[in-house]
């Protein structure tokens, strides 16, 4: 079975770094089907870079990074919604591990992995991947009930995106993007968190000390306005029932699954896969 992929980067006066992003993309051993940059309000020229490079440029003038990822996947045209930030340096290899994850009977709803940070020391880099994004996924991993999304780094099916995109926090300008889709995954959807797939992105969370607090602040808004009706303890149940649900017909007649099936072969897959975390 053939897919089709599409990478959408959001990007807001990004330019420096999107041209390392764009030429890192067009080296991938297993090209994109498409690109798509989504320029969320850019005074420096960002547009003409993505479009010197080719890429597809929807303009998102509503500043907010979900709204601007979700211009992007509401845009896309691909069987498989991958997504990384104007800063991520893919490896050659990294789109065919995209495909061969999601071309596996067992393909999960989303893929994702930890990042690599570049431009800071090493002790600052080893700090950043080990207590902020290690913690970021160990912590997460306990609310969601599952592995949660990493947005420099991360893959979706996109009927999956279908099924949840009337849900998201698409006006709320404080919240991460990758948090919150993962708030919205449903009981029967699957993430799998691979540590192998490593992105290379920039240290400048690290830079700045307003940065990195504005950052942290996103993290507990997201958490706040997603978990009422979500507690960890509920998450969990309804996972557990999902995946009975997956053995006993029966049973996944009980699961409120709000919009339609999409009428994707993943969708079948989605809810065959195993749990990961």
């Amino acid at each position: 079975m053939a897919i089709s992929i599409s990478v959408v980067i959001p990007a807001r006066d990004d330019a420096a770094f999107l041209r390392r992003a764009l030429d890192a993309l067009a080296a991938q051993e297993r090209p994109a089907d498409e690109v798509i940059v989504v320029d969320n309000g850019s005074s420096d020229d960002t547009a003409d870079v993505a479009r010197s490079f080719g890429a597809r440029v929807i303009d998102e003038p509503v500043q907010g990074i979900l709204r601007a990822t979700a211009a992007g996947f509401d845009a896309a045209r691909g069987d498989v919604l991958a997504r990384i930030d104007a800063d991520s340096v893919p490896g050659p290899d990294w789109l065919r591990r995209v495909e061969t994850v999601f071309l596996r009977p067992d393909a999960p709803t989303g893929y994702t992995g930890p990042g690599l940070f570049y431009d800071i020391g090493a002790a600052g880099a080893w700090a950043g991947q080990t207590f902020y994004l290690g913690g970021y996924v160990t912590w997460m991993t306990l609310f969601l009930g599952h592995a949660p999304l990493f947005g420099s780094n991360m893959a979706l099916q996109a009927a999956a995106w279908r099924r949840i995109r009337s849900s998201i926090h698409r006006t709320d300008r404080r919240v991460h993007d990758d948090l919150d889709i993962a708030y919205h995954l449903l009981p029967d959807m699957t993430v799998e968190y691979d540590p192998t797939l490593a992105m290379p992105i920039s240290g400048r969370p690290f830079h700045s000390a307003s940065g990195f607090f504005r950052r942290i602040g996103w993290a507990f808004r997201t958490i706040a306005v997603n978990i009422p009706g979500q507690w960890p303890w509920q998450r969990w149940s309804r996972r557990r029932a999902a995946r009975q649900a997956r053995q006993t017909p029966q049973a996944r007649q009980t699961l409120q699954t709000p919009g339609g099936s999409g009428g994707d072969a993943f969708e079948n897959s989605a809810s065959r896969s195993a749990e990961s975390s």
